[in-house]
């Protein structure tokens, strides 16, 4: 029983971090829409929204199943 808590009290403190920083990385994103500072393009913004959805969908999967799946870089 006591493997089984301290088992789901590491899941809780590293998942709490990790998406505090993914968290904080999306909303650093939002800074690059500042067009005075930054040039981009639809197809640009379309990119980037499109390989989070993506990232998403590949890490949900990953808790309905036991296969991980190896990692992508994004690219624009």
């Amino acid at each position: 029983m006591a493997k089984s808590n301290e088992k789901r009290e590491k899941f809780i403190r590293l998942a709490e971090g990790r998406t505090q920083l993914a968290l904080d990385a999306i909303r650093k994103l939002g800074n690059l829409s500042n067009s005075r500072a930054y040039d981009y393009d639809p197809a640009d913004i379309k990119k980037i929204f499109k390989a989070i959805r993506e990232a998403t969908s590949e890490v949900e999967r990953k808790f309905s199943s036991s296969s991980g799946e190896g990692e992508n870089k994004f690219k624009l």
